[in-house]
């Protein structure tokens, strides 16, 4: 599909204003001979909570990955506020590869949330959370203990600040990850379906945390999700991906209740039978 015809599904597109956080710019990524992403072009706006949706393969985690720093285009640019992310400005003015030093100064921005935690099983809740804070803000412990504390209380942990993760339900885990990246304070959060490794009872004390979250900070979010309801809560936009490509995107009031593309149309009609088949086991 070529990007004319990418173009037709595109509704009220973001267009690159002062309040663009990130910009992907003709992004591609490629394993061998496979082509995950092809020449993405999609921007987040400060504050902005995007859901990214669309079948297993079709590129959603690898553009979260790449925003992380764990994953290097192929080619193509992602700029972070006025910053290329794998690229610098060198004493000569030229545009060459990131080095470390600058990588680790663009992570400092960024957060996210995997879906199997990621945990250090050897240290304590409120020591997982402390940790980044001092080893790369620089904080004292004291001053991390304190603001690990406050954040751990705002996902509902704080009676567990001295237990180890094995000792966690992985509704609680996942909680100390979100408590762990936010403690940061970044400003652009990333999810990677963080409840699909989760019991289906867990899921929604998870999903609570971040609606909190999007009420009540400011920071911009980027959802990789199967949770089409929450998707449709939370999202101000939802971008739906098929083969690499932006299929089609919109408000969630666009993209669910009036999709355009015949792909968006089927995804959404095969989850919708999903869900109606789990009522039924129920």
């Amino acid at each position: 599909m070529g990007v004319m015809e990418r173009d037709l599904y595109i509704v009220n597109p973001v267009q690159e204003t002062a309040e663009t956080l990130v910009r992907y710019e003709d992004v591609s990524k490629s394993y061998g001979d496979v082509k995950v992403l092809k020449n993405l072009n999609l921007n987040i706006n400060k504050g902005e909570k995007v859901a990214l949706i669309g079948p297993s393969g079709s590129g959603k985690t690898t553009i979260i990955r790449m925003l992380m720093t764990l994953e290097k285009p192929t080619s193509g640019f992602i700029k972070f506020e006025d910053e290329y992310l794998w690229h610098m400005v060198n004493k000569k003015g030229r545009l060459v590869e990131a080095d470390e030093k600058h990588l680790r100064k663009m992570r400092t921005n960024i957060g996210m949330v995997f879906q199997h935690f990621n945990l250090f099983p050897h240290m304590t809740i409120l020591r997982n959370v402390m940790e980044a804070p001092v080893r790369v803000l620089g904080l004292t412990k004291e001053e991390a203990k304190e603001r690990a504390i406050e954040m751990l209380s705002k996902v509902g942990l704080k009676d567990h600040l001295d237990k180890y993760p094995e000792q966690l339900s992985g509704g609680q885990k996942q909680r100390v990850a979100i408590a762990r990246a936010v403690v940061m304070q970044p400003k652009v959060m990333l999810f990677d379906e963080v409840t699909s490794a989760l019991d289906p009872e867990l899921v929604g004390e998870v999903l609570e945390v971040i609606r909190e979250l999007a009420i009540e900070t400011d920071m911009a979010m980027i959802l990789v999700t199967h949770e089409m309801d929450f998707a449709k809560e939370i999202a101000d936009r939802v971008v739906f991906l098929h083969d690499g490509k932006i299929e089609e995107e919109g408000t969630p009031k666009e993209i669910f209740e009036n999709p355009q593309s015949k792909r968006l149309q089927t995804f959404l009609s095969r989850f919708l039978r999903h869900e109606q088949q789990i009522r039924l086991s129920e």
